[in-house]
């Protein structure tokens, strides 16, 4: 069903939780009505708790069918919409992913309020959730940043207090770091929301022109300074939830200037290495076709190296830095102008090939 503004409408939740459609009809889920009735008898909560897994399931998929309409109307729409996220407060569907998560969250926190607190008869269910949702939506959000290993109720401890000499705005830009790093939200490709909070520095400051990203920047590093002379409580606090964060993922690469590059999942370093080993690998190998045809050893070690290493269009070097150091080929053509060089080499191919063969 489309509203007069072309955005999708929610079915009503009763609605929406006792129907599904099967086959054209509707008609009413079993789960939801065995969740109705345990709930009128006041035996939810004990039911859920001491049922087998496959009924328990049961139980708590009938409670999001219950519960996702109301978490969205109530919670998610009017929260959407001070962001100034319109088109997220439009419908379940059109929320966008670090929305939709926060979504995800609140209804699996409601959900799990009712399964283990519905002990008393309850004859609306609709009703008594709706009451309980700002308790549940905020037991579920302590509960997310105590896995993450954040404070619960992020406050600033007196010794921290002192450090930043009192000032209420470095005090209030500690209490934002502590929620911050306990929350699963990334701020693009920052570390940290610079910019939402220079926002909020007006507000607490009243200064107009120096509430920039740049100053929250330099005040940021100070708080963060000020925790760390306690290194226990920042490690615990501060270091290891921010470490769980997701990383931020980058637009696809392109080919133009202003394109990202693409993450590539090893450094130049190793694929350099891998590259040499890829050669070592081809010269034992043409070297060891050769002496088992009778050539002289230490001519052919000469010449496959030479030939292996010494040769190259450069393209495999076109994506890296020139640091001013040797490359393969001018240091094996060092190698095989010494003598005593080449003997050691020549005895060290000959103990590789042997040892392969044995």
């Amino acid at each position: 069903m489309t509203n007069a503004n072309g955005t999708t409408a929610l079915p009503a939740p009763r609605a929406a939780a006792d129907a599904v459609a099967v086959g054209g009809t509707a008609r009413p889920r079993s789960g939801v009505r065995e969740l109705r009735d345990l709930a009128r008898r006041g035996d939810l909560a004990a039911r859920a708790a001491s049922a087998p897994p496959a009924a328990r399931a049961r139980l708590v998929s009938a409670a999001y069918d219950i519960v996702w309409p109301i978490v969205f109307n109530r919670v998610t729409r009017p929260v959407e919409r001070r962001r100034g996220h319109w088109a997220c407060a439009s419908a379940v569907q059109m929320l966008a992913d670090d929305c939709l998560d926060r979504y995800h969250d609140d209804v699996e926190a409601v959900v799990t309020d009712l399964i283990a607190n519905a002990r008393v008869p309850i004859i609306d269910v609709e009703r008594w959730v709706s009451a309980r949702l700002t308790a549940a939506t905020v037991d579920g959000h302590r509960r997310r940043r105590g896995r993450r290993g954040a404070l619960q109720r992020p406050r600033v401890p007196g010794w921290l207090a002192a450090e930043l000499g009192g000032d209420p705005w470095l005090t209030d830009l500690a209490v934002q770091i502590l929620t911050w790093v306990g929350v699963a939200t990334t701020a693009g490709t920052q570390l940290w929301p610079l910019d939402s909070w220079a926002q909020r520095r007006e507000s607490v400051t009243g200064d107009l022109t120096g509430s920039d990203g740049p100053t929250v920047s330099r005040e940021v590093d100070r708080v963060l300074a000020a925790m760390r002379r306690r290194p226990r409580w920042y490690a615990d606090y501060v270091e290891r939830p921010l470490g769980g964060k997701r990383p931020p993922v980058l637009a696809t690469p392109g080919d133009g200037v202003a394109d990202p590059r693409p993450l590539l999942p090893v450094g130049s370093q190793e694929r350099a290495e891998a590259q040499l080993a890829d050669l070592a690998s081809a010269a034992v190998a043409a070297i060891s076709r050769r002496l088992r045809s009778g050539a002289d050893p230490v001519a052919t070690v000469v010449e496959v190296l030479g030939a292996v290493f010494g040769t190259g269009t450069g393209s495999e070097e076109i994506d890296r830095t020139p640091d001013g150091a040797p490359g393969p080929d001018e240091w094996v053509s060092t190698l095989l102008a010494d003598a005593d060089a080449v003997r050691r080499v020549v005895d060290e191919v000959l103990r590789v090939i042997g040892a392969a063969h044995q």
